[in-house]
Parts: C-alpha cells; structure tokens; sequence
C-alpha cells in the first residue's frame, strides 16, 4: 500500500532522499503502484489518453510478455516510482511511464531510476533508447538531457501515441 502523503502529495518534501530499493515488477501490488504514479502525474498535468489506459492496465502483457521490463522503487517498502522499458523493434526500446511520487522529487530518485533503467537496457542488449515527452514536464526534459538523451525531429522514431508528447529524444546505446 503506498503512503497517503507520498501519493497525494500533501506535506512537504523530505530533506534527502530515502535509501531506496529499485527491481522488476514482481506482482499485481507493484503493477498497482505503476499505474497509480503514472495516473498521478499525468492528469496533474493532462489527460489521461487511451494509450495511457491501455499501458497502466496491463504492463504485465503489454510490455513484460512483449520483451520489455517495468522497475518499481521501493522506499521502506513503500512503491516510490516506476518506469518502463517497452520493446521496440531492431533492439530499440521506449524509455517510458517514468514517475516518482510528489512529495519525493528532486532528491535524485528519478535519476537513480534512469540510470538504473538505462544500464539495464544495456544489460538487455537495446542498441538505443528513445522517448517522448513534453515541454511542460522542464525538469523531466532536463534530467533526460543530463544523462545523454538528445532531442530528435519525431520522424527519427517510432510513432508516438501521445497527444502531450511534443520533446522527443533518443539516446544510442
């Protein structure tokens, strides 16, 4: 069960960062807690779109069986964040569905949780990662900039289902 406050986002942030724990998704608890992080931020800043509903429901057959990988953080046991690894073709992969609760960002979980994600893409093989986002999201945009993405035009990758996605980016592996 998540923290009320870590997932409502009411309080204030804590000082530093909690030690936290970062694994594949183990069970329909953790496939809870990812759809749970992700609907928390996107309709705080969107709407949740039908690509979202589709993913967020089924992560299990619609990246895990795909090939892909979801990552849960833990914080005292507590789900903290989430982001997915989805199965492209040619060894690419979609970085995506990235998220940390409210009340834990900017203390480095989220890049934790990237560089996490990305040494496992390496670790599977992934010859590139790629993802969209959105020129709301600043300090997401410039986290994915800080660990090497690079924005790309949006014809350089795989179509992108989301309305909001206006930043695309890609990083070789």
């Amino acid at each position: 069960m998540m923290d009320s406050r870590l997932e409502s986002g009411e309080g204030q942030a804590l000082a530093e960062a909690p030690a936290v724990e970062i694994r594949e998704m183990q069970s329909e608890a953790d496939a809870t807690a990812f759809r749970m992080l992700n609907e928390e931020w996107i309709t705080r800043f969107f709407t949740l779109e039908k690509k979202d509903r589709e993913i967020l429901g089924d992560p299990e057959g619609l990246i895990v069986a795909r090939g892909g990988k979801v990552f849960i953080v833990l914080a005292n046991g507590v789900a903290v964040g989430a982001v997915a690894l989805i199965r492209m073709e040619g060894g690419v992969y979609e970085l995506s569905k990235m998220a940390v609760s409210p009340g834990l960002r900017g203390l480095g979980i989220g890049r934790t949780l990237l560089e996490y994600a990305i040494e496992r893409a390496r670790e599977m093989g992934a010859a590139s990662l790629f993802l969209g986002s959105s020129t709301k999201l600043k300090s997401a945009v410039h986290l994915y900039e800080s660990v090497g993405f690079r924005h790309v035009p949006p014809e350089d990758l795989p179509p992108m289902p989301y309305v909001r996605a206006d930043v695309f980016m890609s990083m070789p592996l």
